[in-house]
């Protein structure tokens, strides 16, 4: 029978090219894997990896086997999820999450106080990573939950051993300080309003740049940047000189101090923010109690 240890660093090292990145991947040393993966040959009995340059590739037999181990996990999975969900249903252990930064800041950070609270056997365990990254991780096995955004308008590609649900809709706003003069309106900002007043904004690549460059698409005018920082925080330290303002996800913006003030755009940019995991691992009690608690619409068990 197939060691699934061995099948998991097939696969690793198939997605990431060579033993090294698989090791550091799965937490083993590149000798661990390099053995794991003899095993897995001995017990098929035909060569799965060939040397190509630095790296490695499969052999038509390594690849069959990673074709089909996909089904192979996914049996493990609900076999285990199953078991769990029908005992006590009670999250526990140790939840993967992979995130944007934003989505830690604004979408899972909040919870975390109310998640102890209901579920105390439950540790997340949280890393950043942009949405195409944290998708891998999650069908790769190397996480179990991955919150995401769409880019410019369009989900990120999702394969059919997942799940995905749309759990907050992100909008930006302008921030700017209470001296100055769009401060004193008392409605929405038209892009009209914002002719003529200096900028300070995200780098060109990321969504929030993309979200400014549009907001001044259809107005013909090139707006006035004089900065363009990664950082929302440091951002606002910039907007509170007064000389410069800004346009900021709410799921990003930290609290804003008294000089600062927050005003919605008439046509605000927006994206959607879901959560994706395995279809294998629907029935896991600790997936559910975390969408539950980004959601808020299903309320506890009072078991719990």
């Amino acid at each position: 029978m197939i060691d699934v240890t061995a099948l998991r660093a097939l696969r690793s090292v198939a997605t990431l090219g060579t033993l090294a990145r698989a090791a550091e991947e799965l937490g083993f040393t590149a000798s661990a894997v390099s053995q794991q993966i003899k095993r897995l040959e001995r017990e098929v009995g035909v060569p799965v990896l060939a040397p190509a340059g630095r790296g490695v590739v499969l052999t038509p037999a390594g690849q069959a086997i990673v074709d089909t181990a996909p089904s192979v996990f996914q049996a493990l999975e609900q076999c285990a999820e199953a078991a769990r969900s029908v005992a006590d249903g009670a999250p526990s252990g140790t939840l993967r999450v992979v995130a944007f930064s934003t989505g830690v800041r604004g979408l899972l950070a909040p919870v975390v106080p109310a998640l102890a609270a209901h579920a105390p056997e439950l540790r997340l365990h949280i890393s950043e990573e942009d949405p195409e990254q944290a998708l891998r991780s999650v069908e790769a096995g190397t996480a179990d939950l991955a919150l995401t955004h769409d880019a410019d308008g369009l989900p990120v590609a999702l394969s059919p051993a997942m799940i995905q649900r749309r759990i907050h809709t992100d909008v930006g706003d302008v921030v700017l300080h209470r001296s100055h003069p769009l401060a004193s309106l008392d409605r929405p900002l038209a892009v009209s309003d914002l002719a003529g007043h200096a900028w300070v904004t995200s780098p060109p690549g990321s969504v929030c740049h993309q979200w400014f460059r549009r907001l001044f698409a259809s107005s013909g005018e090139d707006p006035d940047v004089r900065h363009l920082i990664d950082d929302f925080s440091t951002q606002l330290s910039l907007v509170a000189s007064g000389d410069v303002i800004a346009l900021i996800p709410r799921l990003a913006r930290p609290p804003l101090r008294e000089d600062l003030v927050s005003l919605p755009l008439k046509r605000a940019p927006k994206r959607e923010v879901f959560a994706a995991w395995r279809r294998s691992a629907n029935a896991s009690p600790a997936i559910q109690a975390v969408l539950r608690e980004l959601t808020a619409e299903t309320p506890w068990p009072e078991a719990l």
